[in-house]
């Protein structure tokens, strides 16, 4: 066992699976459920006991240490070693799998004497942080000593941090690439490198006190890396930038900094450095662009971060944390240059930031001397003028329209209401969600009407009131055919209704077996060989095609209902009949079994931002 004393005088005690020594740092947390590996070798970890909020840890080991990529570097590492000073997890997997591991993280935790810390409530210690703010915490293997002494322990933030994790030398990374580069190491991840010379960049990698101000003018640009600590203590950095953005017009260079480039750009600007109570660090920080309104879902380490209020008249805020308002970049008024504090390098994602390296390197090749400005994307679609909403509620109760459309209905209901929407539900359920809710209830709909989710019963209800709009995709697998329905016989034009959300022409494509697949195949995705009949007597063509086992599927059926595998054709002809006696189409397709399935949604809105849950 062992013993994490916190700085408050609480303690937690759990059980050593890394490297047995005492030790101690800054206690922290970081959010997210993969990328432990990328994140111990992140140098912004520097000195940090590191909490993971992901409830188990180790479960895909640890890819080999020794493989380098093209540059030289270890493939699969942030950097060549761990930073971090400790690990703390809930629950540790001694048992790991994954193609690309090659030990445990235990065992590579213990290469590197960094201790390991699992049967931690991480969750009471994340609160804890939260409300507290990140503290002093010691990890102690001996069960005698004494209580530690936190009046004598100093914050690791009072070390130049920077000084222990940047280069010594100067290294060129991508040699003879046509965009030259000077990168200010500060505790530079690998992937930063990656990233550059993938795109066309000769790297020079100078450490943290370089006088790079003298030598802009063999370069196109000056990149600022990531780096732990606090940026106060980068004073030789900062009077070497305070040079660079000063330059004359004409001799001006292109900008960016990540991380702690973004606070050592503000600090060279005018701006102040605060730091924040428990920092940001993950991957799911959502993030605003100021110029475009887009919201970016975020990797992040850091512990301080630019006061906004404090920069001067010239500078703007470029980026801005949508959770508690932090300042997450900044850019110049006039001049090439600006920062993110998040990571669009982060290996272990979301990558949906990489492009602003494309944006810094295509203003180094413009030798842009202008503010630098991110495209907006095409433009909302115009908001749908309705007054009166008809919501089809989640028919009968079963697979493929159980309790979530139930759940999703009635937050469809609120949303709407709070739309200043009037609402008429046909829903058939009289106990559930969506038609039980009293009256002052935020998701009651205006009108309530218990009858079957039909055709003909929705065409009445348009009739007697009169909706503008209509929402099918609320309503499971019964309000999605009764759509398609409605829209083939014109009854959406006739009563000039409009379909709100996914257009029915989507729904027809996604739900027709044929027709999915042809899309599919229209943008060259790898799908399984198969074929879309009407009767048994062409599936048993199609399965001599494919061979057995093959699979069936229904189309246009609730939960992929009369769907399985068949061995032969007499299965083939048994299980088709019976799915061919609930859909008209079934679709014979090649057997995936012994493949793994890796399901994933896509969230998108109106703006295009996009979360993927898988």
């Amino acid at each position: 066992t062992a013993t994490l004393h916190l700085e408050d005088g609480s303690k937690l005690v759990g059980t050593s699976f890394g490297s047995h020594e005492s030790i101690d740092g800054e206690v922290v947390f970081t959010t997210g459920m993969v990328g432990y590996t990328e994140s111990l070798t992140d140098p912004s970890y520097k000195g940090q006991i590191l909490t993971f909020t992901q409830p188990m840890l180790g479960n895909y080991g640890v890819p080999s240490r020794t493989i380098k990529d093209e540059f030289g570097l270890p493939k699969f590492m942030e950097s060549n070693n761990i930073h971090a000073q400790a690990v703390i997890c809930q629950d540790y997997s001694h048992h790991w799998s994954h193609w690309n591991a090659d030990s445990s993280l235990g065992a590579w935790l213990k290469e590197e004497g960094v201790p390991g810390l699992a049967g931690i409530d991480t969750r009471a210690l994340t609160k804890k942080i939260r409300e507290k703010g990140a503290m002093l915490g010691r990890i102690e293997i001996d069960e005698n000593a004494a209580p530690p002494d936190f009046s004598k322990m100093h914050s690791p933030n009072l070390r130049n941090l920077v000084a222990e994790v940047s280069c010594e030398g100067v290294n060129v990374y991508g040699k003879g690439n046509p965009v030259k580069i000077i990168a200010v190491d500060c505790g530079m991840k690998h992937n930063i490198i990656r990233q550059l010379v993938k795109r066309g960049a000769e790297l020079t990698v100078v450490p943290w006190d370089y006088p790079f101000a003298s030598e802009m003018d063999k370069y196109d640009g000056l990149f600022l890396s990531n780096g732990p600590g606090d940026p106060t203590m980068c004073v030789q950095t900062i009077e070497q930038l305070q040079k660079v953005i000063t330059l004359p017009e004409d001799q001006m260079k292109p900008l960016f900094g990540i991380c702690l480039g973004n606070q050592l750009m503000g600090l060279a600007a005018g701006g102040q450095a605060i730091k924040l109570p428990f920092g940001n660090r993950g991957q799911n920080q959502p993030v605003v662009n100021h110029q475009t309104g887009e919201c970016y879902i975020t990797p992040q380490n850091h512990g301080y971060a630019i006061d906004s209020q404090s920069l001067p008249p010239e500078w703007d805020p470029l980026f801005t944390n949508a959770n508690d308002n932090s300042n997450e970049g900044i850019c110049h008024m006039t001049r090439p240059y600006f920062t993110a504090q998040f990571h669009p390098e982060a290996a272990c994602g979301p990558s949906d930031t990489e492009f602003m390296f494309d944006t810094f390197l295509d203003a180094c090749r413009n030798k842009s001397k202008t503010k630098i400005h991110f495209p907006v994307r095409k433009p909302a679609p115009p908001r749908p003028n309705v007054k009166k909403v008809l919501l089809l509620g989640s028919g009968g109760t079963s697979i493929g329209q159980a309790g979530e459309f139930d759940y999703s209905g009635g937050q469809a209901i609120k949303a709407l209401k709070e739309e200043g929407k009037e609402v008429v539900l046909m829903n058939p359920n009289i106990a559930s969600v969506q038609t039980n809710m009293d009256d002052k209830s935020e998701s009651k709909a205006d009108h309530v009407f218990f009858v079957p989710v039909t055709p003909d019963f929705v065409e009445e209800i348009i009739k007697r009131e009169k909706p503008d709009g209509i929402v099918v995709s609320m309503g499971g697998q019964t309000a999605l055919n009764c759509a398609v329905e409605l829209y083939q016989k014109g009854i959406f034009d006739k009563y000039n209704v409009e379909v709100l959300g996914t257009p029915i022409d989507v729904v027809i494509h996604t739900e027709d077996r044929q027709l999915f697949s042809d899309k599919l195949n229209e943008i060259n995705e790898k799908i399984a060989e198969s074929y879309a009949v009407n009767n048994i007597e062409d599936a048993v063509v199609a399965a001599k095609k494919i061979g057995y086992p093959l699979m069936i599927r229904s189309a246009f059926a609730l939960g992929g209902l009369g769907s399985g595998i068949c061995h032969d054709e007499e299965m083939l002809r048994d299980m088709g009949g019976k799915a061919l006696s609930l859909s008209e189409q079934i679709l014979v397709e090649k057997s995936m079994k012994g493949w793994k399935e890796v399901e994933y949604e896509v969230v998108r809105d109106a703006q295009d931002n996009c979360v993927t849950v898988c």
